[in-house]
């Protein structure tokens, strides 16, 4: 581990004991695909519903050009456009992309990303060493433990639990 994210870890360390104000999931998060409302998934690739926002468009097509990527730790953060992203690097480039967040960060960040709370069309869940999103109502994630397989959409059910949800401002 380098100065930095040393750095960044214990700064984040101060700002976890304020997370008792956040929204924390409660629920396991699963795909249920609902016409008009929710990306509809076909061969590995998801399409945005019609009348989804832009940004959740533009979200959408950003999470598809990482399928296929490899886990890599530390990916998309020493380069933005990189050959591997971990799942920190994978959400900050498809906010990036979608024009929802400048630059990267590390999973630690997105507690204090956006607003509070499940996001109509995108929310973010994080805890300490992990981070994931849907992006209308599909989950895009890099898996977790010793399933970290790389970024790609996901429709299989996984644990909410202690994870504190985040969203970008308006979606």
């Amino acid at each position: 581990m380098n100065r930095r994210d040393w750095l960044l870890l214990s700064v984040s360390a101060l700002v976890l004991p304020s997370c008792g104000r956040q929204i924390k999931a409660r629920h396991e998060v699963s795909y249920n695909f609902q016409h008009g409302e929710t990306a509809k998934l076909i061969d590995g690739l998801a399409y945005a519903p019609k009348d989804a926002p832009m940004a959740v468009k533009r979200a959408i097509q950003a999470a598809n050009r990482l399928q296929g990527k490899p886990y890599k730790w530390g990916g998309g953060h020493a380069r933005l456009n990189d050959d591997g992203y971990d799942c920190s690097g994978a959400v900050s480039y498809v906010l990036r992309e979608a024009g929802l967040m400048q630059g990267q960060m590390p999973s630690s960040g997105f507690f204090n990303y956006g607003k509070r709370g499940e996001g109509r069309w995108i929310t973010i869940y994080v805890r300490p060493g992990h981070v994931f999103m849907t992006i209308a109502g599909l989950r895009f994630d890099t898996g977790w433990g010793a399933n970290r397989t790389g970024p790609k959409w996901l429709t299989k059910t996984r644990p909410g639990k202690g994870h504190v949800m985040r969203h970008p401002s308006g979606l």
